[in-house]
C-alpha cells in the first residue's frame, strides 16, 4: 500500500461520513438499541443481548454524550480495519492491480458501511472485531508468532461479548493453530486461552442472571429463540408426548393459540424473521404478559424475559427432540434459503419508520427532544436493496469457483500457505452458515462479515484461475 492509497482512503472516509451525517444528523435506532442503552444506564453486567456493546456505550459516555461521535468512531474504526485487511491481502498474496482496485472501491466507497455504523447497535463494532480476528487467522498461517495468541484470545472474547455468533470462533482458531508452524506447546496455549476467558465470562453471566432472574442462564434470548424456531413446525405436527415439568401451563397456552388462529397465521416461516417473538398475540409474549404482574422488574425487561426463558427453552427443546424431521423441513430448510438471501430487515427503513426516539435515547445522548430528522426514511432501502442479492450471487459463484479450484489443482503452481489460508476461510464461512441456519436469526446485517471475507478470497481465486485461462 502506498501513500496515495492511504490518503485517498482517509479522505474518502471522512468526506463520506461528513456528507452522510448532514443527511442523517441523528443515529439510527430500533428496539435493540434501547436495550443496549438501558443496560448501560443501569450499569448492568447482563442483559437480554450480549453485554459488550452496552459496556462500550458506557465507556464512550465518559468521553462524550454525542451520538455523532459514537457513529463516527464506529465508522472510522471499521474503515481502518478494512484498510488493514487490504494491506494484509496485498502483503501476503500480492494480488493483481485490478483485484486491489476492486477491493479498494468496495471497501472505501460503500454506503452499507455508513448505514451499518449509524446504528446504536453492536453490528459495526462486531464487524470490526471479527475482521481483526480474521486477519489474525491469516497471520497465524503466514507469519505465526507467540505474541499473537494473547491478542487473538482477547479479540475472540470481545467478539463473544458483542454477539454470540462468535460462538464458533474458537473452533476456527483451533484449526488455524493446528495449521500453523508454531511449537506444540504454543498451539495448545493459543487454543486453551480463549476458552478459559470465555468460560469465565459465561460463569459470570450465569451468576448475574441467577441473581436477577432466579435462574442460572447464559443467554436469556436463547430460550426465546429456541421456542420461536420450534413453533414454525407446530401447525404441522401432532404433539402427543407429555411436556417437560414446569412447562404445562405454557403448553396449554400454545395449544390454545394454534387452535384458534386463522389458517394464514399457521403458515408463517423463518423467512419472515423471528415472528413468534415479535407478534404480541403469539404464545411467547402473551405468556409473558400473563406472568409479568408477578415479576418485579427493575432491569428494563431483562428480569421479565429471563423469568420465562427457561420455560421457553425447555419447551422448544422438547418439540425439536420429538419432531426432528418436521423441524428440518419447516425451520432448517426455509432458513437455509433465508441464509442465501437474507432480508435487509432494519436496514430497509431509517429508525423503523418513526420520527421519534425513546426517552432513554434522549437522556443518554442529551437530545433536545424526542424528534429526529433525516433526508429520507426509505432511501436506504432503495440504496441497499441489491446487497442481499449480491450476497446470494457471491455465495453461489464461490461454490462454483471452489469446484473449479479443486479441479485445476494439478495445473497450478504449489502455494501451500495460500491453500491453508483459503481452506481456513472456507471453514470459517461454512461454520458461519451452519451456526446461522441452526441457531441464529438471519438478517443481512449479520452476514456482512462473511460477505467481505467471501468477496476478498473470491477475487484472489478468480485472478489465479484467470492466469490458467480456465
Amino acid at each position: 500500500m502506498n501513500r496515495k492509497h492511504i490518503v485517498t482512503a482517509l479522505l474518502a472516509s471522512i468526506i463520506q461520513l461528513v456528507v452522510f451525517k448532514l443527511l442523517y444528523p441523528y443515529a439510527d435506532y430500533f428496539s435493540d438499541s434501547y436495550s443496549y442503552i438501558s443496560a448501560a444506564q443501569m450499569g448492568l453486567d447482563v442483559s437480554i443481548w450480549p453485554i459488550g456493546y452496552s459496556k462500550f456505550l458506557s465507556l464512550f459516555h465518559h468521553i462524550t454524550t454525542s451520538d455523532t461521535a459514537v457513529v463516527a468512531f464506529q465508522y472510522l474504526l471499521l474503515q481502518g480495519v478494512l484498510f488493514y485487511l487490504l494491506h494484509t491481502i496485498i502483503q501476503y498474496f500480492a494480488p493483481a492491480p485490478w483485484v486491489v482496485k476492486a477491493l479498494f472501491i468496495c471497501f472505501f466507497f460503500n454506503p452499507l458501511h455508513l448505514y451499518l455504523s449509524n446504528y446504536i447497535s453492536s453490528d459495526a463494532l462486531f464487524l470490526s472485531v471479527s475482521l481483526l480476528w480474521a486477519i489474525q487467522l491469516l497471520q497465524l498461517i503466514q507469519r505465526p508468532a507467540i505474541s499473537i495468541i494473547f491478542l487473538h484470545a482477547l479479540l475472540i472474547v470481545i467478539a463473544f461479548t458483542l454477539r454470540y455468533n462468535a460462538m464458533y470462533y474458537p473452533l476456527v482458531s483451533m484449526i488455524a493453530y493446528l495449521l500453523s508452524h508454531l511449537k506444540p506447546a504454543v498451539k495448545v496455549a493459543g487454543i486453551i486461552l480463549p476458552l478459559l476467558l470465555i468460560t469465565a465470562f459465561v460463569i459470570h453471566t450465569r451468576n448475574q442472571s441467577r441473581a436477577l432472574t432466579g435462574h442460572a442462564q447464559f443467554s436469556v434470548f436463547g430460550g426465546w429463540q429456541l421456542a420461536n424456531n420450534a413453533f414454525y413446525m407446530y401447525p404441522f405436527i401432532k404433539v402427543t408426548a407429555t411436556p417437560p415439568a414446569g412447562t404445562e401451563e405454557f403448553d396449554k397456552e400454545v395449544h390454545k393459540y394454534f387452535d384458534s388462529i386463522p389458517e394464514q397465521l399457521k403458515h408463517v416461516s423463518p423467512t419472515q424473521g423471528a415472528f413468534y417473538i415479535k407478534y404480541p398475540y403469539a404464545p411467547l409474549k402473551y405468556f409473558l404478559s400473563l406472568k409479568a404482574p408477578g415479576i418485579t422488574d427493575t432491569t428494563a425487561g431483562f428480569q421479565s424475559w429471563g423469568a420465562v426463558a427457561p420455560v421457553y427453552g425447555s419447551y422448544g427443546s422438547f418439540l425439536i427432540k420429538h419432531h426432528p424431521f418436521a423441524f428440518a423441513r419447516y425451520f432448517l430448510l426455509p432458513n437455509t434459503f433465508n441464509y442465501f438471501l437474507p432480508p435487509l430487515e432494519k436496514l430497509e427503513v431509517y429508525n423503523t419508520g418513526a420520527n421519534t426516539v425513546s426517552q432513554s435515547a434522549v437522556h443518554w445522548f442529551r437530545y433536545r427532544s424526542q424528534e429526529v430528522k433525516a433526508i429520507s426514511w426509505t432511501a436506504q432501502g432503495w440504496i441497499l436493496m441489491l446487497f442481499p442479492m449480491l450476497f446470494m450471487g457471491l455465495n453461489l459463484y464461490a461454490i462454483w469457483t471452489l469446484i473449479r479450484w479443486v479441479a485445476t489443482r494439478r495445473l497450478r503452481s504449489p502455494d501451500p500457505l495460500f491453500e491453508k489460508c483459503l481452506w481456513l476461510m472456507v471453514i470459517l464461512l461454512a461454520a458461519n452458515a451452519g451456526f446461522s441456519i441452526l441457531a441464529s436469526p438471519i438478517v443481512f446485517r449479520y452476514q456482512v462479515f462473511p460477505m467481505i471475507i467471501c468477496f476478498s478470497f473470491l477475487l484472489i481465486m478468480s485472478e489465479k484461475l484467470l492466469q490458467l485461462k480456465v
